[in-house]
Parts: structure tokens; sequence; C-alpha cells
């Protein structure tokens, strides 16, 4: 049984769409960021950093995993699932997953909070991040031109960044420039295991729910 603790958010998403992937049981612990939950002395003990998502293998004496990125490489090497085997094939998947861990997350994030959350508008922050989202966007799209997946099948890497890329209308980044990316945009989210995940510990629908989003958001960056 995996315990996980998570919340809405892209690198949550991450895990719970990998949990449905691999057919895991698993169990939920909503953190709710806004009150600080993620700063409590217990979830402390399990991510040091202060940040969800993480996990605890009850099968494995409660070892407990944080980082999205390692959680998700934990659980694939657990089950043998998504991430291949053979030497080079793995390191590609590895690499992929890298550069969205390195790159798509920390950019899209910050583009998130110049072009959302932040009280005072700075223009040169909101292009700069948006740029660099849309620089990190062309790079798999042209990837995605050769390839239907980031790697060479379905994988970790493309768990990994799906959320982010499903969140890109609130970055204010659209996806509509980039059809490879969308493409494969679209026919992921047609996953039943995606639809799932996305569904934990509960949906959010971006549109519809952006002045509550940013009200609570704005208090998490208090």
């Amino acid at each position: 049984m995996i315990e996980l603790y998570t919340a809405p958010t892209p690198n949550g998403y991450k895990v719970s769409i990998m949990l449905e992937e691999i057919r895991l049981d698993y169990s939920v612990h909503s953190i709710a960021l806004d009150q600080n939950e993620q700063r409590s002395a217990d979830f402390l003990k399990l991510n040091p950093n202060g940040r969800i998502p993480a996990i605890v293998d009850t099968d494995a004496n409660g070892f407990s995993v944080f980082e999205s990125g390692a959680i998700l490489i934990y659980l694939a090497e657990k089950t043998g699932q998504f991430l291949p085997a053979d030497p080079g094939e793995r390191s590609v998947v590895l690499q992929w997953l890298m550069f969205q861990m390195a790159g798509v997350g920390p950019m899209q994030g910050q583009a998130n909070v110049f072009y959302r959350y932040a009280p005072e508008k700075i223009e040169y922050a909101i292009q700069r991040y948006q740029n660099e989202v849309k620089r990190l966007y062309g790079v798999m799209d042209k990837r995605l031109a050769e390839s239907s997946f980031l790697a060479d099948a379905y994988s970790i890497a493309d768990i990994a960044t799906f959320p982010w890329v499903h969140a890109s209308e609130w970055a204010g980044v659209p996806l509509e420039p980039f059809p490879n990316l969308s493409r494969w945009h679209d026919e992921i989210e047609k996953r039943p295991a995606v639809q799932s995940g996305l569904a934990v510990p509960v949906r959010i629908d971006l549109s519809a729910n952006k002045d509550e989003i940013i009200r609570k958001a704005e208090k998490m960056l208090t």
C-alpha cells in the first residue's frame, strides 16, 4: 500500500497519475497548502523541504520518498513499469524526466506566479518566464515531431511533463503554436488512468475557479 500525500498541483498530479497507471493500491492524504499543512512537523518528517507530493510505502517498512521525480522513479522501479531496463532506453527516459524537473516545472511555475499571483504585474518577469516556457515547449514540439512520446514509448517522462503542459493556460502560454505538443497532450489526456489521476485529491477547473485559486495561491505565497 502506498500512502500519498498530495494537493491539486501539477507535481501532485504526476504521482496520482502514476499510481493509477501502475494500478497500485494507495490511500490519499490531502494536504491543504493554503493552511500550511505542508509545513507541519509531521509532514516535514516525510519531506524536509515542506513541499508536496510525498509517499510512504507501507510494504517497505514505511519507507518514504519525496520529490516528484524521485517518487516516479521509485514507483517505476518497484513495479517494473514505464522505465526501461535497457541502459540506453532508460537514459533517454531519465534525460526527458530531468528536462521537466529542471526546466519545464521551475520555469512554468515562475510564469504562473508572475502572470497570475504577483500583486504587482512586472512585465519583464512575465515575459522572461513565459518566453522560456515557450522555448522549452518548442524543444518538446521538435522532439514530438519525430516520436509519439518524449522517449521511445510512454514513460515516466510523459507522466511528469503532462500535468504542466495541461496547465499551460494558467501560465498564459497557449498550446496552438506547438502542434506536436498539442497532439501529445490530447492523446495522453484521453488515457483513463490520466483522467482518474487528475481527480486526486480533487480536479481543478482552471477556467471556472480563477478567483478562488488566485486567493489561495496568494495566501500560500505570504
